[in-house]
């Protein structure tokens, strides 16, 4: 086999599908589809010279070059790991959980259940915006909809709604956040003729609310975590979704962030849904 300038990804690729045997099970491994899978294959053969798997309809079998492949790639894969696990600072990974203010609000509240006795570094990213987890902006998300995309595992936690809140039924004067998600559009294509305080931070809706100067729409799980707010209104069946938590198919795998992750999942279905 000429074995000059290997890739260590194409690699990393043919280990997934030896140990999987074949492209469609290594799918969730990798993040790539089947018929990248089977390009990168052939070109790895094409640059060795060599046919690494017999193609059979049940799957892919090792040729007896695949299983030297397999052995010194093997090899190559445990002192990649051994670097990495022996690499400075690895010893407290940083956890980035992306989600948006509401979500970040009620996390918080239970960081001691979230961490525990785990060696981790957490970072909220609160925030509208969707970071990217394929790159790796954050290794878990909480998201409004089914994940999309190559290598993303997702778990439904439970249904979201919202409600208007105040300490007052007598309150008329409402706070509006100046944003583009569903609640802030509902509140500003519904409320256009009313009194109101406008609010770049979801946060401080909720403070001028809980002062008791506005009534504000919120998530019912965030309006039932203070006694001193009252429902309004029943929820609004538009702007019902379902919630997700989102992370990458092989940084779930990690034990530290599947920990977390395993945490995470358990506060917010008991928070953060309808009941």
């Amino acid at each position: 086999m000429n074995e000059t300038k290997l890739d260590w990804d194409d690699l990393r690729l043919f280990l997934a599908v030896a140990r999987d045997g074949g492209l469609a099970a290594a799918t969730g491994a990798t993040g790539k589809s089947a018929p990248t899978l089977g390009r990168r294959i052939l070109m790895l053969e094409r640059q060795l010279g060599c046919e690494l798997f017999l193609r059979h309809a049940r799957g892919y079998e090792l040729t007896a070059q695949g299983q030297e492949l397999l052995q010194k790639a093997t090899e190559i894969e445990g002192r990649i790991l051994s670097v990495i696990q022996d690499a400075p600072g690895r010893g407290i990974p940083v956890i980035k959980i992306s989600a948006g203010t509401w979500v970040t609000h009620m996390l918080c509240a239970a960081l001691p259940e979230l961490v525990g006795q785990t060696s981790v570094k957490l970072r909220f990213i609160a925030s509208d915006d969707i970071a990217d987890i394929g790159r790796r902006e954050a290794l878990i998300g909480v998201r409004n909809k089914r994940p999309e995309g190559p290598g993303l595992a997702g778990r439904r936690i439970g249904r979201v709604r919202f409600a208007t809140y105040a300490t007052s039924n007598k309150v008329r004067i409402w706070a509006r956040v100046i944003g583009q998600t569903p609640s802030a559009r509902w509140v500003q294509d519904n409320t256009s003729g009313a009194p109101a305080i406008e609010v770049t931070d979801p946060r401080n809706a909720l403070d001028l609310t809980l002062a008791g100067e506005t009534k504000a729409l919120l998530p019912t799980f965030i309006g039932r975590r203070f006694d001193t707010l009252k429902q309004l209104s029943d929820p609004i069946e538009e702007l019902d979704h379902d919630q997700w938590l989102v992370t990458h198919h092989e940084d779930r795998f990690v034990p530290e962030v599947r920990t977390v992750i395993d945490r995470t999942f358990e506060v917010l279905k008991r928070t953060c849904t309808a009941q």
